[in-house]
């Protein structure tokens, strides 16, 4: 396939890094809704290039939008998870740098109409590319406000026309231990690929979201690049990073840390700050930037501040047992 290169994009259209993160007037003025001009007509780029952004109407009550203060973007692209790196917090963005990520395809299987492995670039033809700010919460206890760009997972889906028999979503992280350091070490845990799934209907939710920028550029590696699942109201872990492969089912999937520890890591994940950790308690988080001189402690809300949108998922379950 023919991979177009990206063209010049004058500078009055691209958004400069110092006012992104000084524009709240301009994120509330224009009601969280930005469409990316043309991202997937423009081709693929590296990560971190920066984006053009053109306004959408505003909303009066938009779910995506917080009052809550943006996580700065060294600290977002610097305190991270991603473990096909290393397990230190710092290591990702140490070493993701090595992330080769075009071209870019995702695999399709099961119980569609339409399987097949498609190119990311046509994936992203015709897709408004939208801004939503996310809090996005570990289960280790920190958080996160992230304005990501991307678009309802629900619009990709769709386009594969999953069968009746479709109740489960399972997704893959690329395995590649040549740029993926934390994939060649001894003593990891994790059988790789990492494995991440979610229920249909809550793939199919307006919450659930792709993302491929945030902070007004492309994916970092660290965080996730080229593409990347955000849920906000569930643990960090369920938003799998660096998706290849997409795969819908009539069986629950088995995810990755579900596998490692079932005691401590449930298939559902949902914020629960009556739900503690074997290890710490979940009723507090840390929302980063946090320090020892000045620690930035919260109380965790229910489905992370989400319930008024997903609790009726989970209507007549128990939630200390479907945790």
């Amino acid at each position: 396939m023919l991979i177009r290169q990206k063209p010049d994009i004058p500078s009055s259209e691209i958004t400069s890094e110092s006012s992104y993160l000084n524009r709240r007037g301009f994120i509330k003025a224009s009601g969280l809704g930005l469409a990316a001009v043309g991202l997937a007509q423009r081709g693929w780029s590296a990560p971190g290039d920066e984006l053009s952004f053109k306004p959408v109407s505003p909303s009066a009550d938009n779910p995506f939008y917080t009052s809550e203060d943006l996580t700065p973007f060294q600290d977002a692209t610097h305190y991270n998870n991603f473990y096909e790196f290393g397990t230190d917090k710092t290591d990702p963005a140490r070493y993701a740098g090595s992330l080769s990520t075009s071209p870019w395809s995702i695999a399709v299987e099961g119980e569609v109409a339409k399987p097949g492995t498609y190119h990311l670039e046509d994936l992203l033809k015709g897709v408004d590319i939208e801004e939503r700010i996310y809090r996005l919460r570990c289960v280790e206890a920190w958080s996160m406000v992230i304005p990501w760009l991307g678009f309802p997972l629900a619009d990709l889906i769709k386009r594969f026309e999953p069968t009746l028999n479709a109740r489960y979503i399972e997704f893959e992280t690329l395995v590649r231990p040549a740029e993926m350091k934390g994939q060649r070490s001894r003593f990891s845990t994790i059988d790789w690929p990492y494995r991440e799934g979610l229920r249909m209907d809550e793939a199919m939710h307006p919450l659930t979201f792709l993302s491929v920028g945030a902070y007004g550029k492309e994916l970092l590696g660290q965080n996730g690049a080229p593409i990347r699942l955000i849920v906000p109201w569930k643990y960090g872990f369920k938003s799998i990073k660096s998706i290849v492969k997409i795969r819908f089912t009539d069986q629950q999937p088995q995810t990755s840390w579900q596998g490692i520890a079932p005691n401590e890591y449930g298939f559902y994940a949902n914020v629960n700050p009556d739900v503690d950790h074997p290890r710490w308690s979940q009723r507090y988080e840390r929302r980063l930037p946090s320090s020892l001189l000045k620690p930035s402690r919260i109380k965790t809300q229910m489905f992370n501040g989400y319930a008024d949108q997903v609790a009726s998922l989970y209507k007549g379950m128990n939630l200390r047992r479907f945790y």
